[in-house]
């Protein structure tokens, strides 16, 4: 493609995507060495099933049947944020691992 154009080897380094951006394959580094991407090693912030709580609710706000609050006089969802926020209370609630309101 860029030798279509005319370019000389030095533009299509320079214009060539970097080796290491991309993350799932290795990448050489400075030395020569071919290295893999590090993950990120931790303690995850949120249960997994916290996650599975929000989706569920998610899934409520995009069908219309969403409501913010207890009993019948409760009012639709009106935003993503809040149904994300509404997940989170949920999973609060039933005692899994979510970080506390800020």
């Amino acid at each position: 493609m860029f030798w279509a154009r005319g370019l000389s080897d030095a533009d299509r380094e320079i214009w060539s995507w970097p080796q290491n951006v991309r993350h799932d394959r290795p990448f050489q580094t400075q030395s020569g060495d071919l290295q893999m991407a590090k993950k990120r090693k931790g303690k995850r912030r949120y249960a997994r099933s916290a996650g599975t709580d929000v989706k569920s609710e998610m899934r409520r706000y995009k069908r219309g049947t969403a409501k913010s609050g207890k009993g019948g006089k409760a009012g639709k969802v009106k935003s993503r944020k809040q149904a994300i926020a509404i997940g989170l209370s949920k999973a609060r609630k039933k005692g899994k691992k979510v970080p506390k309101k800020a």
